[in-house]
């Protein structure tokens, strides 16, 4: 068969439809949006669920001054007859995205955003001819497009292009504005959130709230920012989240057209990966995967049909979200985190008037962004519904790929925050062969940290090697030495010594010493420290033994002592 064939990162309908790519019909989002009565709808979806796409399709659609019947061609929205002939090309619109304001400065962001009104001033050059355009607009206009306009005039400047269009064409006009939280997402990771928040209210205020030259409205974002009063005020206003009624499907791919999907690329065979890995995200009564996802690996199999699932999501999203929230005063998240990646669920309390200005947010704020955002998705098995204000709702991780990005985000704070620990009493302990204080310092630390794969043994292994790491030494996990793998070795080239750890799980605490002994015996066995011995003056095995967060260490050549089990010691890490 022949290549399949469906863009990937292509976020302009026209040019989407005119390269022959396969199309998923989103078009029934046109149908719903028009059977609304809203002036203004904000429509919230996690990062790369194709709403710039969408809001492209709409420009193409209603654009009067476009004929865009052949692009539209046989797709769902035009066997609504009627609806195309009063609808289609037949409304001035205004598109405008913010995402490109993601920069790491607010002059850098208030510039782009400057830019942007510049494009849009090039792309309307038109109006400068229109005897129906007042003369004070065009000055302004001039000076948008000329990049010499004041603050004041950037910031109106959305409203006065609708005026300008009204005039012109004698029609209110549609306004699109794709992305609008994504300036404040970075504001507030390089700190200046106030200043960015100020602009986007003032230009969000001036465009939609008071604008009598508006037919409607549609505005993208992953968060509804309530609490800044940015939609305060504005009349006729739906917010239409993951958890509400309306455009569930128009989001996102449904079962359904992942499964046309997959058999027309020739991959059918791949659906319960796909499954496993991208679905599980729960809108309404739909079961949605994630469009970018699908696409991308879609596209991989194109290239290597061999091709495992992988992670495309974690890269184009705020994974530190999460790091944000992890050990913050007055918030009990760790925990329920555990529970979140050992495939439990968690009973929380949300609210979706959300904020990016995380340094105010309570635990409920963090709950539910990590819910709008796709990282976590309501339980359907449970059988609660998600309310549209402060809600209680059981939440899980919604498939394989968001278990990953948590799992290694975890992995990410952890190593970041041991490095942060004075362990000066740890590595002495480890040098001098004193198991005991090895056993309480390690424990310590366990119970610091967030264990995913419901404490299986590459948990262990992953902690072990973490927290050496950052210390002065070199530290190799999973090499092959003599006969076998030692689990963790840390290589002290200066002072001439090694250590070397095999780490077991143990099924219950009782069996703490039994699995250090076997640990040991291995080593010796297959002569893991042998290998050392003509390179290193001192090389210290040591056979470590885990059951949830509490461990045990035996050295090798030493008897066991005669000690309670670790966890009933006051263990202790300084900060």
């Amino acid at each position: 068969m022949g290549k399949f064939a469906i863009p990937v990162g292509e976020e302009n309908f026209e040019q989407f439809r005119l390269s022959g790519g396969y199309y998923v019909d989103k078009t029934k989002l046109i149908v719903e949006l028009l059977q609304d009565s809203c002036k203004v709808n904000l429509i919230t979806r996690p990062r790369r669920f194709g709403k710039t796409l969408a809001m492209s399709m709409l420009k193409y659609f209603f654009d009067i001054r476009r004929d865009s019947r052949e692009i539209f061609e046989g797709l769902e929205v035009t066997k609504h007859k009627a609806l195309c002939r009063e609808w289609m090309n037949q409304w001035p619109v205004l598109s405008v995205s913010f995402k490109d304001m993601a920069k790491c400065s607010f002059l850098d962001s208030y510039n782009q955003f400057a830019y942007n009104i510049s494009s849009l001033c090039v792309e309307y050059a038109g109006l400068l001819e229109s005897g129906k355009v007042d003369e004070g607009d065009r000055k302004r206009f001039r000076r948008l497009r000329d990049g010499e306009a004041a603050r004041a005039e950037v910031e109106n400047s959305l409203f006065m292009l609708t005026r300008m269009l009204y005039m012109h064409y004698g029609r209110p006009v549609i306004l699109l504005i794709d992305e609008y939280d994504v300036p404040l997402a970075k504001a507030n990771e390089y700190g200046y959130y106030q200043e960015m928040l100020d602009m986007i209210r003032s230009v969000m205020s001036t465009a939609l709230k008071t604008n009598d030259f508006l037919k409607f409205a549609v505005v993208t974002g992953c968060l509804r920012i309530a609490r800044e009063s940015i939609f305060t005020g504005t009349n006729h206003f739906k917010s239409n989240s993951v958890s509400g009624k309306n455009y569930l499907d128009c989001f996102g791919f449904t079962g359904e057209e992942v499964e046309g999907l997959l058999d027309k690329a020739g991959f059918s065979s791949r659906s319960a990966l796909v499954k496993e890995w991208y679905d599980g995200y729960h809108f309404g009564a739909y079961d949605i995967y994630c469009p970018w996802d699908v696409v991308n690996y879609l596209n991989d199999l194109g290239s290597d049909p061999e091709m495992m699932p992988g992670s495309y999501w974690k890269d184009t999203s705020h994974n530190d979200i999460i790091k944000r929230f992890i050990g913050k005063k007055g918030m009990e998240v760790n925990d329920k985190f555990e529970t979140l990646l050992s495939g439990g669920y968690v009973k929380v309390r949300i609210t979706e008037e959300s904020t990016y200005d995380f340094d105010k947010a309570a635990e409920n704020d963090f709950w539910g962004i990590l819910y709008l955002t796709g990282y976590l998705t309501p339980v359907r098995e449970a059988g609660r519904k998600m309310g549209t204000e402060d809600s209680e709702v059981s939440l899980q991780i919604p498939n394989k790929e968001i278990r990953t990005i948590f799992r290694d985000t975890i992995a990410d704070w952890f190593k970041a925050t041991v490095e942060g620990l004075d362990r000066r009493e740890l590595f002495s302990a480890v040098w001098n062969g004193d198991a005991e204080k090895i056993s309480s310092e390690i424990t310590a630390l366990l119970r610091k940290s967030i264990s995913y794969y419901d404490y299986k043994e590459d948990f262990y292994h992953a902690f072990l090697a973490g927290i050496f790491a950052g210390g002065g030494f070199q530290v190799e996990s999973n090499r092959e030495y003599g006969e076998g793998r030692s689990d963790v070795v840390v290589k002290d080239y200066t002072a001439g010594r090694v250590a070397l750890f095999e780490a077991k799980r143990a099924g219950k605490k009782e069996d703490l010493p039994k699995k250090c002994g076997e640990a040991l015996r291995q080593m010796g066995e297959r002569g893991y420290k042998e290998s050392f011995l003509e390179d290193y003056d001192d090389v210290l095995c040591y056979g470590i033994a885990f059951f949830r967060k509490q461990c045990r260490v035996m050295l090798q050549g030493k008897p066991v002592p005669p000690q309670s089990p670790p966890e009933e010691q006051q263990g202790h890490i300084k900060i």
